[in-house]
């Protein structure tokens, strides 16, 4: 089994992070969400400020106290992932020792937003934070927001760094790179994880060789996604369609009227499953409308999650 996945196994769940009717963070129900997630044993590892969990509308201090919160609330029952990229080296860099600080062993980054670097300057970016840090670090490519793709050459070169040890694909943007950056590293890193990162793309990347998932919908569907990776591993090929079929569905449905972010919709949704209260989304997110939540809600009821 590959390292990466051995120590932080196949499904890595993105936390939402609760607010107020003020837009502040909410740690105490974010404790509460994470209690929730480890004692339904709904993923194997948890990701602090991740896209589902808005990082970008975060403050720098913010998401050090999320990365707090996290390490305390898990206690060690399970591993705990920083979300540390931000849109420059310097913060990125910054961020990540303060996760690194606090024994956190493994960050995902994105690659960096807004600015559009070329592909060297993605290189050079992600080189500089390995060289800054003790910490394991996963590559995270969705150019769907962040403007540009991580071209598997790329993640071939970056594989040759010793704490670069996996990649997350957003693989919803371009199918079969799944594939690319298998052919891109396996001859330079055998041991070299990569993810996938968009639930309705679970069933068709496993096929091509995700190792796992990092997976929003997992608050609700952990369970069926532990389950889907076990049937095909048995080679139970229809059964693992019959079980991503209700949640394909449902995050189908987080993105109606065009939302590329699913969060407006996704958490009402897992707040109706878990009864955390998560609050709306931070601005300029435009919370759900009752139209939305009646189709999502429906989903659910229909499933039994309600």
């Amino acid at each position: 089994m590959n390292s990466v996945v051995k120590k932080y196994g196949r499904i890595l769940l993105p936390l939402i992070t609760p607010y107020d009717e003020n837009e502040e963070i909410d740690y105490g129900k974010y404790a509460e969400l994470i209690d929730y997630v480890i004692e339904k044993d709904v993923c194997d590892s948890l990701i602090v400020t991740g896209t589902t969990g808005e990082a970008s509308l975060l403050t720098f201090d913010e998401r050090v106290k999320l990365f707090e919160t996290a390490v305390k609330a898990a206690a060690g029952r399970k591993p705990v992932i920083a979300g540390t990229g931000c849109a420059s080296t310097k913060e990125t860099i910054a961020l990540t020792k303060k996760a690194e600080e606090l024994g956190i062993g493994l960050c995902l980054i994105v690659c960096p937003f807004y600015n559009k670097p070329t592909q060297e300057g993605v290189y050079e970016h992600y080189r500089r934070i390995a060289e800054s840090t003790k910490a394991d670090i996963l590559l995270y490519n969705i150019p769907i927001f962040v403007g540009i793709n991580l071209e598997p050459a790329t993640v071939g070169r970056l594989a040759a760094i010793e704490n670069i040890v996996g990649v997350k694909d957003e693989a919803g943007v371009n199918p079969t790179q799944v594939t690319d950056f298998f052919l891109a590293t396996k001859d330079i890193d055998s041991d070299f994880a990569i993810y996938n990162g968009d639930d309705v793309m679970l069933l068709p990347t496993i096929v091509q060789g995700a190792m796992g998932i990092v997976s929003g919908g997992a608050h609700i569907y952990g369970h069926e996604i532990r389950a889907i990776f076990d049937a095909f591993e048995n080679g139970e090929n229809e059964k693992a369609k019959e079980l991503f079929m209700p949640m394909y569905e449902f995050c189908k449905s987080t993105g109606q009227n065009g939302r590329i972010l699913p969060n407006s919709i996704l958490r009402p949704a897992i707040e109706a499953v878990t009864g955390v209260k998560l609050g709306p989304a931070r601005g300029p997110l435009a919370p759900a409308i009752k139209a939305e939540m009646d189709v999502t809600l429906s989903i659910l009821k229909k499933q039994g999650k309600l």
